[in-house]
């Protein structure tokens, strides 16, 4: 394993965390990333991924070093377009290979861009930064700043490491040798948020009508969470509105406090998150009895 994936493997098995400790590993916030899927997709590859917030079925993690593959060639096989999240860090080489470093990562995407297939990059709108990719096909300036959500390894180390505002000015990077519209373009915020919402409530619905409505094997499906974690203060009060939640024992509330957690990292409304856990809660509760 290389220095860079064994100092991320240390960061992430620390008892708590820090906002300033996550860097590469800020997540792409759902609503946001099912906007862009609805622009510029579909989206079917993930470039960066930690192997837990992959935002497609089809990834690559840091240990398998996305800069050592042939992008073209999987998109091939998988008939969409490829995403990513790029890591911010210092250039890092592993073996004579870089495996961080915007240039690099740039300079990889153009040479996959040769080959064919299309490129999704949401990357900082930083015009003054040597990297930036002014061979991309097509630039969209996301008009209001982006706010990225925390990993899902990440306990805070106390209540001042709760994450509350944007971080940066946005930008989506296009790069597909056969595109044939504008070079430039400008795209609110609200605007991808409001249609990757939309997006996610035409899946949750087909996955409701889908799956059978008598068969709640949530007990099965949730995995094992450390009964110490410290949760923050919204899934506190968003777990005290289900009255069949407090009832439950200790193990299974912590269960449903982590998909809470979960739920609000996604930005999901809280109505439908707090209809989500009354209803885990009840089957858990009749599984019990």
């Amino acid at each position: 394993m290389n220095a860079y994936c064994e100092k991320l493997n240390d960061l992430r098995s620390q008892p708590t965390h820090e906002l300033k400790e996550i860097g590469d590993e800020w997540r792409t916030p759902e609503p946001l990333f099912w906007g862009i899927n609805a622009m510029f997709g579909p989206l079917v590859l993930d470039l960066f991924t930690d192997g837990k917030n992959s935002k497609c079925p089809a990834f690559y993690t840091a240990e398998d070093n996305a800069l050592t593959h042939d992008w073209s060639e999987k998109l091939e096989e998988l008939h969409g377009a490829a995403f990513g999240n790029p890591p911010y860090s210092r250039a890092q080489e592993n073996g004579g290979q870089y495996i961080t470093g915007m240039r690099h990562i740039m300079a990889h995407t153009i040479n996959m861009r040769e080959r064919g297939g299309r490129y999704v990059f949401l990357i900082k709108a930083a015009t003054s930064e040597a990297w930036w990719p002014e061979q991309a096909d097509h630039i969209a300036f996301i008009r209001g700043r982006v706010g990225f959500d925390v990993p899902e390894w990440f306990v805070p180390a106390n209540e001042k490491q709760i994450p509350t505002g944007a971080f940066f000015a946005g930008a989506i990077a296009i790069f597909d040798k056969d595109w044939r519209g504008p070079a430039m373009s400008y795209v609110k915020r609200e605007q991808l948020e409001a249609q990757g919402n939309a997006f996610l409530a035409q899946i949750r619905s087909e996955a409701e009508r889908l799956v059978p409505q008598k068969q709640p094997q949530v007990t099965a499906e949730i995995p094992a969470y450390e009964e110490n974690r410290v949760w923050p203060l919204e899934v506190g009060l968003m777990f005290e509105q289900v009255p069949q939640a407090v009832e439950l024992p200790p193990a299974q509330q912590n269960k449903l406090k982590s998909h809470i957690n979960r739920m609000w990292l996604e930005r999901m409304p809280s109505h439908e998150i707090l209809a989500a856990v009354a209803s885990m809660a009840e089957s858990m509760g009749s599984v019990a009895a």
